[in-house]
């Protein structure tokens, strides 16, 4: 990967991170307003409420990691499709890679699971909320990289 792609990409995960850091947006929230910020807003920011009710694994049911349910919905900005339209081919391939990524890197797309180090709900654990923002940063990063690829974003060199 040239110096220039990886800089962007880092800048994606930076941009995706410091949202949760800062407290401006859980994981889910931040990696959707990264995203639609990153492919020139189609989206107004109201898309990042469509994002609220999936941090902390599906509203603190701890069940499927928030970062990768935005991951999803980012995916969705350009694969997705509205009523009447065919699926794009893409969709499904890209859902189900960002899917592999997350279970290869973590063992596990459960919030519950991929945090249990810091005893479930204790979301307040400054370790576990720093280990939320990696992943939420990597996910963005995943899927920019994804739509760099595909020659949908692209890098000034």
């Amino acid at each position: 990967m040239n110096d220039t792609k990886q800089q962007y990409l880092g800048s994606i995960r930076q941009t995706a991170e410091d949202y949760f850091r800062k407290g401006e947006f859980f994981c889910s929230e931040a990696v959707v307003k990264t995203i639609n910020d990153a492919l020139g807003q189609p989206f107004t920011d109201d898309v990042v409420k469509l994002a609220s009710g999936f941090p902390i694994g599906l509203g603190k049911a701890q069940c499927l990691c928030g970062a990768v349910s935005g991951g999803e919905m980012a995916l969705g900005m350009v694969y997705g499709r509205v009523h009447g339209e065919a699926m794009h081919p893409q969709m499904f391939e890209k859902s189900k890679a960002l899917h592999d990524y997350v279970q290869d890197e973590y063992k596990s797309l459960c919030c519950r699971v991929i945090t249990r180090k810091w005893a479930g709900d204790n979301f307040m654990s400054p370790e576990r909320k720093e280990h939320c923002i990696t992943i939420t940063g990597k996910v963005a990063e995943w899927v920019a990289l994804q739509f760099v690829e595909d020659g949908i974003l692209k890098i000034q060199e």
